[in-house]
C-alpha cells in the first residue's frame, strides 16, 4: 500500500488534469453555436458546463477502458501515474496557449503509455488494449468527416426549395438542442478517463478490491470538468467556430448532431474517443458537403498534425519525467 500523501497527489493532479480538460475543450460543443450567435457566448458555457457535469454522471464504460486497457492498474504506482498526468497536463497547456485544438485523450494516453514505458518498459504496455483504443482514437475522426458530410448533404436535399433565411432561423434555434447534446456526450467520454485514472491508484494502492469506480470519484471528476468547462477556452473556440470554415446555423447543427452522435456511441461501447478531433472533422465534413473550396484546409491540416503528434509527444514529455523521477527517488 502507498502513502496516503501520493494518492492525494495523483488524485489532485487528475483533477487539475480534468478541469484543463474542460477548458481545453469546451469549444466542442459551443463553439459552433457562439460562431452562428444561436447563443451567447455566456449561455454556451453555462449551457456547456451543466450538461458536461450531467454526462459525468451517465457511465463508468469508458473509464473501465482507460483504467484496465493500457496496463494492469495492480502493477501501477504513483510514480507513474503523477508522470503519465504532468505529461498530459503539460501538453494540453503547451496547444490551449497557441490555440491548436488538440486531443486532451491523446495527451492522457500518450502520457500513461510513456510512464508504464519509462517506469517499467516496453513489456509492461498492454499493446492489444493500446492497439484497441488507438483504432477507435483514428477511426472516430475519420467517421465524424463522413458522417458529417452525409448530414450535411441530406439536409441540404431536404431543405433545397426553401428560403435559406428561414431555414438558418429555425436551426439556430436547433443549435441550442444540438449544443446541449454535443455537451452531454463530451461530458460522457471525457470525464470518464480521469476518473479511470483515480480508480486505477485507488487499485494500486490498496484502498479498494477491485476496479470499480466510487461515487466520490465520479462527483469529483464531474465537478472539476464543468468547473474548466465554466471557465472557457476562447482561443480554440475561435479556431472551431470560424477558421475552417464560414458556419451558418444549419451547418452548426449537422457538426453537432454528428459528433454527438458518434461520442455518445463510443462512450456507450467503453471506446476512449477524442472530442475535439470527432467535432473538428464533423465541421471539415460538413464544410466539405457546403462547399470544398470554403474549406481552410491549412487550419485543417494544422489540426489533423495535432492529431498525429500528440501521442507521441505527450509520451515522450512522460518517458523522460519518468526517468527523472527514478533518477531521485
Amino acid at each position: 500500500m502507498y502513502s496516503i500523501t501520493l494518492v492525494i497527489v495523483v488524485i489532485v493532479l487528475a483533477l487539475a488534469f480534468d478541469y484543463i480538460n474542460g477548458f481545453h475543450d469546451t469549444a466542442n460543443a459551443i463553439a459552433t453555436s457562439i460562431s452562428t450567435k444561436a447563443l451567447t457566448p455566456r449561455a454556451a458555457i453555462l449551457i456547456a458546463a451543466t450538461l458536461n457535469l450531467a454526462g459525468s454522471l451517465s457511465g463508468t464504460a469508458v473509464a473501465a477502458t482507460i483504467g484496465k486497457g493500457i496496463v494492469a492498474p495492480e502493477i501501477v504506482t504513483p510514480a507513474v501515474l503523477i508522470a503519465a498526468l504532468i505529461a498530459a497536463i503539460f501538453w494540453n497547456l503547451f496547444t490551449w496557449y497557441f490555440g491548436i485544438p488538440s486531443s486532451s485523450s491523446h495527451a492522457l494516453i500518450g502520457g500513461l503509455t510513456g510512464a508504464v514505458i519509462g517506469s517499467f518498459g516496453w513489456q509492461q504496455v498492454k499493446w492489444y488494449g493500446f492497439g484497441k483504443i488507438l483504432a477507435g482514437l483514428l477511426l472516430s475522426p475519420i467517421l465524424g468527416l463522413i458522417v458529417g458530410a452525409a448530414v450535411m448533404t441530406l439536409l441540404f436535399w431536404i431543405f433545397s426549395g426553401s428560403s435559406p433565411a428561414r431555414v438558418n432561423a429555425h436551426f439556430r434555434k436547433l443549435q441550442i438542442l444540438s449544443a446541449c447534446t454535443a455537451s452531454f456526450a463530451h461530458g460522457s467520454n471525457d470525464a470518464q478517463k480521469t476518473m479511470g485514472i483515480i480508480t486505477m491508484t485507488l487499485v494500486s494502492g490498496g484502498l479498494i478490491a477491485s476496479f470499480s469506480v466510487p461515487l466520490w470519484v465520479k462527483i469529483l471528476c464531474a465537478l472539476a470538468m464543468a468547473s474548466g468547462t465554466a471557465f472557457g477556452g476562447w482561443k480554440i473556440i475561435r479556431t472551431m467556430g470560424g477558421k475552417i470554415f464560414r458556419i451558418e446555423p444549419i451547418n452548426g447543427f449537422a457538426a453537432d448532431f454528428t459528433a454527438s452522435a458518434i461520442i455518445w456511441g463510443a462512450s456507450l461501447l467503453g471506446a476512449p474517443v477524442s472530442t475535439t478531433h470527432v467535432v473538428s472533422s464533423s465541421i471539415m465534413g460538413v464544410g466539405a458537403a457546403k462547399r470544398f473550396g470554403g474549406v481552410r484546409w491549412n487550419i485543417a491540416r494544422q489540426i489533423v498534425i495535432a492529431w498525429f503528434v500528440t501521442i507521441p509527444s505527450s509520451a515522450l514529455v512522460a518517458i523522460a519525467i519518468s526517468l527523472l523521477i527514478k533518477a531521485f527517488a
